[in-house]
């Protein structure tokens, strides 16, 4: 992600595709809600034999882009499942059609729909993330964020958010799907474990960058996210005034992604490093 300000083609505002956005990822939590079997089974599988894709993903995924070849036929489109679509305008939209695919799975509560568009170069670390929105299927709630615009939960402007001590920390994570990257992170949690309030595991990225926006996380980090996992909901937390960051300097991306405010995000950073929690796994 970049600070730079983006050129917008001719006609286009922030506001606007701000407001597409809420429109794409609330109406495809709707389609979710409604068309739920009441038992799902797995479709594929990715990374590895627990990654799942559902028919749902495929098919909500499948809705996102066919309404966006109405509203903007001449974006491109960076999806999840692969559904990945060509532009000439300059704007990528990014959708992850079910972010928690595993709680849909399972019928555990925290899954959303995800998504954000970017104007910039097909490269997470270039481009700049313009509007986007996570919307919590289950609990029908929706964040959403504009650049330089502040964010918002079902229309409401989030708050500011005092900074946590450490110590003091409520802290998101998540884990990754294959066992080598699981044992590394069993070892980096055991690090961090004992030096914060305690960690939260719900199992969507985009809905803990959220609720770090809104003050329910202190703190998340989490190895291996993907751009459609988190720019939304990185976008909802930087516009509430936390910092998304990565290691070493680095920008937040697949090897890692800390999020927070103040001191507390720093010294998060600092027992992730000596933690060597981006180290190689084997993944």
């Amino acid at each position: 992600m970049t600070s730079t300000a983006p050129v917008l083609p001719e006609g286009v505002t922030v506001p606007a595709l701000r407001a597409l956005a809420e429109s794409l990822a609330t109406e495809a939590g709707a389609v979710v809600r409604a068309r739920r079997p009441e038992r799902v089974t797995v479709a594929a599988t990715k990374s590895s034999d627990v990654d799942p894709v559902t028919a749902m993903d495929r098919a909500v995924e499948e809705h996102l882009v066919a309404r966006l070849a109405t509203e903007r036929p001449t974006d491109a489109i960076l999806g999840e499942e692969g559904d990945d679509v060509p532009g000439t305008s300059g704007l990528t939209w990014v959708v992850d059609p079910i972010d928690g695919t595993v709680n849909y799975l399972y019928g555990v509560s925290a899954f959303s729909v995800s998504v954000a568009v970017v104007a910039g170069p097909p490269d997470p670390s270039a481009w700049t993330i313009l509007a986007g929105c996570v919307h919590d299927v289950v609990g029908a709630r929706t964040w959403s964020a504009g650049l330089g615009q502040g964010a918002t939960l079902d229309g409401v402007p989030l708050r500011p958010v005092e900074p946590a001590p450490l110590g003091l920390s409520l802290v998101g994570t998540g884990f990754g799907y294959a066992a080598s990257r699981r044992a590394h992170q069993a070892q980096v949690l055991a690090h961090v474990l004992p030096q914060v309030r305690d960690i939260r595991r719900l199992g969507s990225a985009a809905i803990d960058l959220c609720l770090l926006a809104q003050g329910s996380l202190d703190l998340y980090y989490e190895r291996g996210l993907n751009p459609w996992d988190m720019a939304a909901g990185a976008l909802v937390a930087t516009e509430a005034g936390a910092r998304v960051v990565g290691l070493r300097g680095g920008a937040p991306g697949p090897t890692m992604t800390v999020a927070g405010r103040g001191a507390g995000l720093d010294q998060l950073v600092g027992l992730l490093e000596a933690a060597a929690a981006d180290a190689p796994d084997g993944v």
